[in-house]
């Protein structure tokens, strides 16, 4: 396990797991959200983007934790190991706004600089729907993501026993 992709819906605790292996495997962890957003949410342009995502991939290690579609098949293609959280939507969308209670008007340590947390009913949606429209997708991925290893967590407690068996 050197270069490891974590993927899954918000609130499924991606960046909480990315961190928690880093400190296990000593792995350099990247945040794919506080590389994208810049201040005051704004997006990265597109092109600009994937040559970020290129340029970090070709290191030797990393966790990098984040969906981003656009550029996820250039992730799970250079990774060795891809995590899957794959955790009820009620998990998720609860985990979102506790997430955003904890850190309201402040930025969570993974996110972009000067982005305050927040959750609008756009991304409260697509968190709830993340099972039926984007895991689908995902999956298909996976399915073509030869010689690499696949884990699929499906609740905290599974996360919680695939971190003690790496400890």
């Amino acid at each position: 396990m050197k270069r490891v992709v974590i993927i899954g819906s918000g609130g499924a605790g991606k960046s909480t797991l990315a961190r928690k292996l880093g400190e296990v495997t000593n792995l350099p962890v990247i945040h794919l959200d506080s590389v994208f957003w810049k201040p005051n949410w704004t997006p990265t342009p597109k092109e600009e983007w994937k040559e970020i995502v290129e340029q970090l991939i070709m290191k030797d290690e990393w966790i990098i934790d984040g969906n981003f579609g656009s550029t996820m098949d250039l992730r799970i293609q250079r990774a060795d190991t891809i995590i899957l959280l794959d955790l009820h939507p009620l998990i998720c969308v609860y985990s979102v706004i506790k997430r955003v209670l904890k850190h309201r008007n402040k930025t969570r340590p993974d996110m972009g600089e000067n982005c305050p947390e927040k959750a609008d009913y756009e991304f409260l949606q697509w968190v709830w729907n993340f099972r039926k429209k984007s895991l689908p997708t995902v999956l298909r991925k996976l399915d073509k993501a030869e010689g690499k290893t696949i884990i699929r967590l499906k609740s905290r407690k599974e996360i919680g026993q695939f971190i003690k068996e790496l400890e």
